[in-house]
């Protein structure tokens, strides 16, 4: 019985290390940069119609402000 048990025991041993001992063969390859430097461009552009917006609302806002 007990050389049942330390066979069971050292089974569980070897199984969980050869679970832990799986590695990628190797990495994915990177993505090129030149796609995210296109999307930042529109968002600039995007961003600085939104300022512009905004700045408009708030001079128009100081405007019809009745002065005190």
């Amino acid at each position: 019985m007990n050389k049942l048990i330390a066979g069971l025991v050292a089974s569980m041993f070897a199984l969980g290390a050869y679970a832990q001992a799986a590695a990628p063969a190797a990495p994915a390859a990177p993505a090129a940069p030149a796609a995210p430097a296109v999307a930042a461009k529109v968002d600039k552009k995007a961003d600085m119609k939104v300022e512009k917006k905004v700045a408009k609302k708030k001079k128009a806002k100081k405007a019809a402000k009745p002065a005190a």
